[in-house]
């Protein structure tokens, strides 16, 4: 399951359980859609504190378009996780996107205004890894 919101600041994602290819693409496609509505910079807030492991088949689909994203005016993105095989992946998935520098991490676990601290660091500039 995956939700696309527009924003004041940007895109709100919310992703959850285990997603398939189809549904990956759906996803994609909605949020290209969203992005083209978008002017100047802005920013992303992803929960996915329910989100299991991508398989591999969906992966580069992730990567596209992060990568889109970023070519489209995304300045920040802060990612809201509970699992660490999950954290590792969209990590090395960052990476290979070139959105890694200016993307945030909270472990919804152990943070638990997670929601206002990914905020201040789409919108504020506000380093949650400080």
């Amino acid at each position: 399951m995956y939700k696309v919101e527009l924003t004041g600041y940007g895109i709100k994602l919310v992703f959850d359980g285990f997603m398939r290819e189809e549904e990956i693409a759906r996803w994609a496609a909605e949020f290209e859609e969203a992005v083209r509505t978008l002017k100047g910079n802005w920013g992303v807030l992803v929960d996915m504190r329910t989100l299991a492991p991508l398989p591999p088949e969906s992966q580069q689909k992730m990567v596209d378009i992060q990568a889109l994203a970023r070519k489209s005016g995304m300045t920040r993105s802060v990612v809201i996780l509970n699992d660490f095989i999950t954290t590792m992946q969209f990590k090395r998935l960052a990476k290979q996107s070139g959105i890694y520098a200016t993307e945030r991490y909270i472990d919804a676990s152990s943070v638990a205004n997670w929601e206002q601290v990914g905020l201040n660091w789409i919108t504020k500039e506000v380093d949650p890894d400080k």
